[in-house]
């Protein structure tokens, strides 16, 4: 996704399989943060599939910023742009797809090849669960107990999760709550305590929820 709030990606490494006229297409996902983790998992697989006729790859990063792939010997234009072309239509990002081809004597034609790849893309990426998480604000805020009990139905109605609650003098809470909602949740906090009482952001991160 191009909005900045959300992150669409794939949930964890996984594989799917298939066979086309006698040839075995594996494809692989992975999700990635970095371009060298995605060849280190390129060099992985390749190794893994030595003997395999082909194992062709794509990956993508930074909003699609970064985009390489390979035909790994399969005719120009056949492999790996399609395998590109099938992990940016899903929307994901920070995505590596290798495909391993095991050639079964019989030839695809380019058409073939294309669907081929396509398919094997789009399988391992089912396989690996495309999920999107939404960007949260992370807050720490030190209140009185009287406030901490008024804070908590608040809390609760903007969805804010708790991270941490540490009971002292004071309670101190860390809590996260989705962007789009921080400003609107921070007002209603600074009214109730009449200023008194204030969150301080931490940082950012994404979450699915």
């Amino acid at each position: 996704m191009s909005d900045n709030n959300f992150f669409t990606t794939i949930e964890k490494e996984a594989s799917a399989e298939f066979e086309e006229r006698r040839s075995l297409f594996i494809g692989y996902a992975k999700p990635i943060k970095t371009a060298d983790e995605a060849l280190e998992f390129i060099k992985r697989k390749k190794k893994d599939h030595s003997d395999a006729a082909h194992n062709v790859f794509a990956y993508i990063l930074d909003g699609g910023r970064i985009a390489k792939y390979s035909d790994d010997g399969e005719p120009q234009g056949t492999a790996g742009m399609p395998v590109l072309d099938t992990v940016r239509k899903s929307g994901a990002d920070g995505v590596c797809v290798v495909v391993t081809r095991y050639f079964g004597g019989i030839l695809l034609g380019a058409g073939g090849l294309v669907r081929a790849y396509s398919h094997a893309a789009k399988i391992a990426l089912e396989a690996a669960n495309i999920i999107t998480y939404e960007k949260y604000d992370v807050f720490s805020l030190s209140c009185g107990y009287s406030e901490y009990q008024k804070y908590l139905p608040i809390l609760a109605s903007f969805g804010a999760v708790t991270d941490d609650t540490v009971f002292e003098a004071d309670v101190n809470i860390t809590f996260a709550v989705k962007h789009t909602l921080s400003d609107e949740l921070y007002a209603k906090l600074s009214e109730i305590s009449y200023g008194k009482y204030l969150p301080v952001k931490n940082g950012e991160r994404f979450d699915y929820r």
